[in-house]
């Protein structure tokens, strides 16, 4: 039974550590740019988009389409190094494994 308590208490304290470490994902900021830096996007840990920034030579009247795509790859790349940040810093308290629902 003590061994049950115990086991109990350290699976209390995990949990704890991965709540811990999903709040601090909020309070990271990750960034994502495309076409050599003329669009960046900032996201947080949680995959909130946080900011876009587009420098006026990525702006043409007669090539919008390419203006979307570039805030499409930045927004994409941001995202995608959010999800890495989040399987790094969580991937610790699940020895890789992925479980649905927990980020």
């Amino acid at each position: 039974m003590n061994n049950m308590n115990q086991m109990m208490k350290q699976v209390k304290k995990m949990q704890e550590q991965m709540l811990k470490a999903q709040e601090e994902l909020g309070g990271k900021v990750i960034e994502g740019t495309s076409g050599g830096g003329v669009v960046t996007v900032e996201v947080n840990g949680h995959k909130k988009v946080l900011s876009i920034t587009i420098k006026p030579e990525a702006v043409d009247p007669d090539d919008v389409e390419m203006l979307q795509d570039l805030v499409l790859t930045a927004v994409n790349d941001a995202l995608s190094k959010a999800d890495e940040l989040a399987n790094d810093d969580m991937g610790k308290f699940t020895g890789g494994m992925k479980i649905p629902g927990l980020f």
